[in-house]
């Protein structure tokens, strides 16, 4: 029996998993640095307390991820049909919301209601930005004036070429749109200027969704029926999405399960620490280390799928004729590191225009904190905390490993949350009840610096021909979780046809089509 080796047991991996084990004959082992399944979409516990690691949304455009995902975990029992926004979604799927597709119990899907708002300057504005009663009221009149104008302005003057992110943002959004709600935000997140960030991002992430398309959605709002033209509405605009009970590594653990019952292995607790191949650029072998017990092992194997990032993919390399420099553009490639604050508290100091707050996020616009989010993990699923009683939310950084802040203690780090918490108005000092710190590494591949040249990488790594790059660090690509499990379905469906082309792979995530902004 032939096997492939799959290098992390996230989204992609344990898609290829599934995949190779319902479609081929191919037996997969996935190798996992960590103590769980899901990657970047698995869910931490802290004394029964769930975080989601940044925030998944389970959206997607693909009919293929809807029926994949509603197989694993359908929808609860609890939900009606008929107040489902999605309903429509499922019947182009091939059918509707039944018995069949519905389950009782702790294994299931909610229909949860989106909502995301940027608070600034302890105002809230909605997410995505839509031009309202609100945002005047907030800003002013004047300030309101002086957008309009500068959007008026870059649409009759717009920048020629568009080469970087805030040249992009201003073509889309005006000058001064852009300096009070973009600039700062992003720089936060990335560390690193606008100017800095290749306009590639921009048209990845964030699509054509401008004014006009603002003010074209309000309307629709307002003279549309609910459901009318679905597909056709823009995705960051989505009102309604599903979330699988107890946090996105539900989803995950029951496929893991599912790929052990099914034949697969899962080796956790251990990291890849070397690829070796051949001079016919073909990889035969993986070496194996465990954190747990110290062993070591050399695993051979058919096929290899990698969801690694990219730089220590080709570092890891042994006995294969690689370039020089597709060694230096990849150990060059950078990314940006997330880490989370988990706080338990027994209420809020932030008061809402309408009762309590149903957010997802928040996004923290203001200057004077570090923070860039705020997750409220009971409104994801009232699941997600122990104690309904209570207020469970997650304050999020985007950091580098050198930066100073990460590499404070644990207690120190919580301090600074709360103190940042309480300087922006969202809670008291004395409301807090607990608190925990989650790191993630390399949680964003970054699109700056040594990207640029990343095709040449592409172009090599593409050419060992049992070597399948998938995911988002496995492709060094901003992919979300449905992307991402795409480039898993379509690399199997490349080994059963015999396709040796790469290229339908690298187009996932192109298109409007898969998009989903976060």
């Amino acid at each position: 029996m032939k096997t492939a080796i799959i290098i992390g047991a996230g989204p992609a991996g344990l898609t290829a998993a599934y995949e190779l084990l319902t479609k081929t004959d191919i037996r997969p082992i996935l190798i996992e640095a960590e103590g769980q399944p899901g990657g970047l979409s698995k869910t931490v516990v802290y004394k029964g307390n769930r975080i989601d690691i940044g925030g998944h949304r389970f959206f997607s455009k693909s009919e293929r991820v809807l029926n994949w995902w509603l197989h694993f975990l359908p929808i609860d029992a609890s939900v009606k049909s008929s107040s489902i926004d999605i309903q429509y979604q499922h019947r182009r799927s091939g059918f509707t919301i039944d018995e069949e597709h519905k389950a009782a119990g702790a294994e299931s899907m909610l229909v949860r209601p989106r909502k995301s708002r940027i608070y600034f300057r302890r105002k809230f504005f909605d997410y995505p930005l839509q031009l309202n009663a609100r945002m005047i009221r907030n800003l002013g009149i004047p300030k309101m004036c002086k957008i309009l104008a500068s959007f008026t302005r870059t649409k009759l003057f717009p920048i020629s070429p568009e080469e970087n992110l805030a040249q992009f943002f201003i073509n889309r959004f005006g000058r001064e749109l852009y300096l009070t709600f973009f600039k700062d935000y992003t720089e936060k997140v990335w560390g690193v200027p606008c100017e800095k960030i290749p306009s590639d991002w921009g048209r990845q992430r964030v699509k054509n969704l401008d004014i006009a398309k603002m003010l074209k959605h309000a309307l629709h709002s307002v003279f549309s029926s609910e459901n009318a033209n679905r597909k056709s509405t823009h995705t960051s605009l989505i009102e309604q999405f599903l979330y699988p009970k107890y946090g996105p590594g539900q989803m995950w653990e029951t496929v893991a399960k599912e790929v052990e019952r099914l034949g697969g292995r899962i080796l956790y607790h251990t990291a890849a620490t070397g690829l070796n191949g051949n001079d016919a650029h073909r990889i035969l072998s993986v070496n194996l280390s465990n954190s747990i017990t110290g062993e070591t092992e050399e695993l051979s194997a058919d096929y290899f799928f990698s969801t690694m990032p990219v730089n220590d993919l080709v570092r890891q390399m042994r006995r294969v004729p690689i370039p020089e420099d597709v060694k230096e553009i990849a150990t060059s490639l950078e990314y940006r590191d997330f880490l989370i604050v988990g706080i338990l508290a027994s209420g809020l100091a932030l008061e809402n225009d309408k009762g309590p707050l149903r957010d997802n996020w928040l996004y923290i616009q203001d200057k004077e904190v570090m923070a860039g989010r705020i997750q409220f993990f009971n409104n994801w699923s009232p699941f997600m905390v122990a104690d309904s009683t209570k207020n469970w939310l997650g304050v999020e950084y985007f950091c580098n490993e050198p930066d100073p802040f990460w590499q404070l203690d644990d207690d120190s780090i919580k301090e600074r949350a709360i103190r940042e918490m309480e300087k922006i108005g969202i809670l008291r000092r004395e409301q807090v009840l607990d608190s925990t710190v989650v790191k993630v590494e390399k949680a964003y591949p970054s699109y700056y610096g040594a990207y640029s040249r990343f095709g040449r990488v592409r172009e090599f790594l593409d050419k060992i021909e049992n070597l399948y790059l998938i995911g988002r660090n496995g492709m060094h690509r901003y992919n979300n979780s449905d992307h991402s499990m795409l480039t898993a379905m379509t690399a199997v469906e490349n080994i059963v046809s015999g396709r040796i082309d790469r290229s339908n792979i690298w187009e996932i995530n192109i298109g409007d089509e898969y998009h989903e902004e976060k």
